[in-house]
């Protein structure tokens, strides 16, 4: 296969036509002009020119109403409510993200966002994420959009790949002549969250009409939420029965539950307190305690005291689209997109142990030096340590260990400032007389993101500075014989100067500068793609005209993202990230048909026979194709039957093809050789004696048993798989869309229910490392490979207890999804005013993924696991009414009550859906007054009833560190308002 070969594709499926379905309304059967003649528009899901606003497939819609009735600042706060909608990557779950924090995706069906296609105007838009597809809504200028199209079910015959849980197609206005102006301000009931937004669009035409161009100019300022602020939150906690083992104490926390890495220190001697020695405000050594008791003062630290629920971020967008017909029926058009955002991430403190400085003794510190073969005290270091040291590496000379929190680093995190940008240009018009429609259109889009990272430290140079000895016979030729000096000539010349470890800001501001180590990462994205398409109709049959489209699309795909050396190597003390850089193209070619077969018969108002085939040729995985089937029914004009049964596929990205090990810390996980003794008969029992560390900490213990710092110091490396291939998607979707006429009370609503099954093969999934866990100690030998414990204690951490549990990418997997959608639309004159309601509802039957060939179900429908939240039952209800002036709106979002992940409460001998929490209900309102046609002013809440959000707190799956909850599903912020106007001229 070659990388170089050239290739065309993708036509623009530019969705006209008014609010048509708004979520679940039914649009009229016709498009006419102002004129009355009959147009042809293509609609969201086909690429065919038709008289008809109705798409074969489901589609949901969002208009520009409802943007401004729910008074979003970012699209994706009004994406996430809708039911279809799974849990995305936001601002309020990326706080602890070494790269993407503040990024804003949209994920549906909860397939993962890189099975959902983000299209703007039918056609594209770079990722917003190094090395995958997901769009960054965060570049999106929600007060530019006419609407959103969410169409569900495999698209990938008339989109390309990804699509294969459905397509966000995101309309831009267009044809805008005059200017409008909004301001919005809000916060929330705590008085942080502050959002502000500013925007204006313009727009002129020609003298002649012939030509268009519009722009948009917006700001918007996203303040932080911080989890000391939220009393949820604000201490360091955890679930009682992560260490009570009693299921009971699920949802009890237990608080404090501080971290045993101190800004003061924390020291292990071979001859000290087992549970080792500190110091307090005063520099006095005292015995540890991490979280106190009743003769001890807690020594430990609060790391929620400097965590975020939400980050902060600050944009400046950017839109513009025109278009000029340089002769009659052809027309010249362009588009162009850019937005700077700059997200700030703030986290504890960095927790430093002995280990990141000397891995090959496990962390042992040395406290004396042979000096010219005297041998020659660290002079920094305290009697109370040095007295109690021995050796304990093997080299003959006293050493110690030790755990900190390097406070005087200040807090970590990252500021991410980032840029987007991206320009389409084509031309389109009319062939044959109008009956055909061309495009062809050509778009480079590129991101860039540049960051800075604070609070880690160089560890080659902290393990010089730790090495000091007496300037005995004035080494340094100071003149100072008194002074302690770092050991290595070579690093004294570097400008090492000594360190102490040992009690609060003890590390003096030369040390310190001696050690930092600020970090930088530097990614860089690039899309190209090539389109042209035709669209029109072959030739007329009995039930109308043979409608086709035909076209190609070449498109090429770049991601580089690299950090700073220190952080490649790990020599920062953080996770080891290296540069990751990949590239593909594909060629693709399709073509899509819809037959009329009857119209205008006795039970047969409508029948369509719908189609579509899409071939690729991909330089990673080679060839591969896709399509899809339908047929549509109306047997009078008030009621359609649809079916539509597809195959799509998604290629693997760039990060799961090219990632070299990347280090991850993974919370939650329960290691099933807990409790195991030396002659127990359990499930995993013998497995766990078959690990020498294990067998070490039983016969210490009596059973196997792990402490504080040994449930937060799991490790692990993600890496990519080139040997990946596609997954295919067979989905079928069924429904029934029902426009009653004629019918008193009923011929005002509108109903739609759609059946839909989705069937994922050779999915590419990440195995969770819960699963590896269980897997290798039932007996499943290949996925031991992944996990490695600790032979023997090292510092505050047991003998067994886990280090590493590696994971990546493979083709081994599955995902199933099955459910049922209803819509319900109202509208209708009541009294002196306008009301409209809209209700949209999801049951989820039956979900669940399948790690590897053979492996039972790891089910999500009614669950929180990991990163997601996927309960059975989800709705949002929409009320509006408008008399005169004014207007008010009332949103109703339901997610319904969710069991804790079945492999979590395997670990506590419960079935599936045994341990839970309650379902949540989220209410929001705004009111308008418009004195005037072209003035508004809007003033609303959300959330107002400040429903509390689950809680799954620290420990238990579904948790986002900072939140005590799951901040991508629930409203981890609580009750907020916010007032504006609007002003058009």
């Amino acid at each position: 296969m070659s990388n170089c070969r050239q290739r065309y594709a993708i036509r623009r499926a530019i969705v006209a036509a008014g609010a048509a379905l708004a979520t679940f309304a039914i649009a009229p059967s016709v498009a006419q002009d102002q004129s009355g003649e009959v147009e042809t528009v293509i609609v969201t899901g086909s690429r065919i020119l038709s008289s008809s606003l109705e798409s074969p497939s489901p589609v949901q819609t969002i208009t520009s109403e409802d943007i401004q009735t729910s008074g979003v600042v970012n699209i994706q706060d009004l994406l996430v409510r809708s039911p279809v909608a799974g849990t995305p990557l936001s601002r309020t779950n990326s706080n602890f993200l070494t790269s993407s924090v503040g990024v804003a995706t949209i994920d549906l069906r909860n397939l993962g966002t890189a099975r959902t296609l983000v299209l703007v105007d039918g056609r594209r838009f770079v990722a917003g994420i190094p090395g995958e597809s997901a769009v960054d809504l965060n570049t999106i200028p929600a007060s530019f959009i006419e609407r959103v199209d969410v169409l569900t079910g495999g698209a990938s015959s008339i989109y390309g790949s990804d699509a294969i849980a459905g397509v966000v197609n995101i309309i831009y206005k267009k044809n805008f002549e005059g200017f409008s102006f909004d301001a919005q301000y809000g916060e929330s009931a705590k008085g942080d969250g502050d959002e502000t937004q500013l925007g204006a669009t313009f727009g002129v035409s020609s003298a002649d009409g012939r030509g268009n161009i519009m722009g948009y100019i917006g700001y918007t300022d996203q303040g932080a939420v911080y989890s000391r602020d939220r009393s949820r939150s604000a201490v360091d906690q955890i679930s009682t029965a992560l260490l009570t083992g009693d299921p009971a104490d699920m949802f009890t926390p237990l608080r404090p539950f501080y971290s045993s890495y101190a800004p003061q220190g924390r020291f292990f001697t071979a001859n000290g307190p087992a549970s080792g020695i500190t110091f307090d405000a005063n520099g006095n050594v005292i015995p540890w305690s991490t979280n106190g008791n009743a003769s001890l003062a807690a020594t430990g630290f609060n790391r929620s005291a400097f965590r975020t629920i939400a980050v902060p971020i600050e944009r400046y967008l950017f839109a513009s689209r025109g278009s000029y017909e340089f002769a009659d029926g052809h027309r010249t058009f362009f588009e162009g997109t850019y937005a700077s955002s700059q997200a700030v991430s703030v986290l504890e403190p960095y927790p430093l142990g002995a280990e990141d400085i000397y891995p090959a003794t496990g962390g042992q510190v040395p406290a004396e030096f042979l000096v010219n073969g005297v041998l020659r005290r660290n002079p920094i270091v305290p009697d109370a340590v040095f007295n109690s040291a021995a050796d304990e590496d093997g080299d003959g000379l006293r050493d110690f260990y030790f755990t900190r929190r390097m406070a005087e680093a200040g807090n970590r995190g990252n500021v991410a400032d980032r840029d987007t940008f991206r320009v389409v240009g084509g031309l389109e018009g009319e062939l044959f007389g109008g009956g055909w429609h061309y495009e062809a259109f050509y778009a480079y889009g590129q991101t860039k993101e540049a960051q800075t990272s604070s609070g880690q430290v160089n560890v080659l140079n902290f393990r010089n500075a730790l090495e000091a000895v007496p300037d005995v016979g004035d080494i340094d030729g100071d003149g100072n014989t008194t002074e302690a000096i770092c050991r290595d000539a070579n690093a004294r010349d570097q400008g090492c100067v000594p360190i102490s470890v040992f009690g609060f800001n003890s590390i003096s501001p030369a040390a310190f500068d001696y050690i930092k180590a600020p970090g930088m990462l530097a990614t860089f994205t690039t899309q190209k793609v090539a389109g042209v398409n035709v669209s029109g109709s072959l030739f007329d049959l009995p039930a109308g005209p043979l409608g086709l489209a035909v076209g190609a699309e070449y498109r090429d795909e770049y991601s580089r993202s690299e950090f700073d050396p220190l952080q490649q190597a790990g020599l920062n003390a953080g996770n080891a990230i290296p540069r990751t850089e990949g590239a593909f193209d594909v060629t693709e070619g399709y073509l899509e048909i819809r037959a009329p077969l009857l119209a205008d018969r006795p039970m047969a108002d409508k029948l369509d026979l719908n189609g579509a085939v899409r071939f690729a040729d991909y330089s990673t995985v080679g060839s591969v194709v896709s399509w899809n089937g339908g047929l549509e029914w109306a047997p009078i004009p008030s009621l359609r039957f649809r079916a539509i049964r597809a195959l799509a596929t998604r290629a693997p990205n760039i990060n799961e093809l090219f990632s070299p090990p990347s280090q991850d810390f993974p919370t939650g996980l329960q290691d099933p050789c807990v409790g195991v003794t030396a002659t127990s008969t359990g499930t995993f029992d013998a497995a766990c004696r078959a690990a020498p560390g294990v067998n070490a900490n039983i016969a210490a213990n009596g059973a196997f048993t792990l402490n504080q710092s040994d449930i937060q110091g799991i490790s692990g490396f993600n890496r990519g798989n080139p040997d990946l291939s596609e997954e295919e998607g067979d989905s079928w979707t069924i429904g029934l869309v029902i426009k009653p006429s004629g019918i008193p009370v009923l011929e005002d609503f509108g109903f739609t229910i759609d059946y839909y099954r989705i069937d994922i093969k050779d999915a590419i999934v990440f195995t969770p490392r819960q699963f590896i866990l269980d897997q290798c100690y039932r007996g499943n030998a290949a996925f031991c490979q992944f996990i490695t414990r600790r032979p023997a204690a090292v510092g505050a951490n047991s003998a067994g207890s886990l280090e590493f549990i590696d994971s990546g990418p493979t083709n081994s997997g599955g995902e199933f999804a099955e459910g049922i959608d209803l819509t319900v639309s109202y509208a209708r004159d009541i009294g002196p005013g306008a009301f409209r309601g809209r209700l949209a509802y999801t049951h989820v039957l039956d979900q669940y993924r399948i790690p590897l060939p053979g492996a039972d179900k790891d089910y999500i429908v009614g669950e929180a696991e990991d990163g997601l939240v996927a309960p059975e039952d989800r709705a949002v209800l929409n009320l509006g009414y408008n008399v005169g002036k004014f207007g008010a709106s009332l949103t109703t979002t339901y997610t319904g009550k969710v069991s804790l992940d079945d492999q979590f409460l395997a670990q506590f001998g419960l079935p599936r859906g045994a341990v839970g929490v309650s379902a949540k209900t989220y209410v929001d309102a705004q009111v308008t007054y418009s004195p005037t046609e072209n003035y508004q002013i809007f003033i609303g809440g959300n959330n107002l009833f400040d429903e509390q959000p689950a809680p799954l707190i620290s420990g238990l799956p579904g948790d986002d560190t900072g939140t005590e909850t799951n901040g991508g599903t629930y409203d981890p912020i609580g009750r907020r308002w916010y007032a504006g106007v609007r002003v058009k001229l």
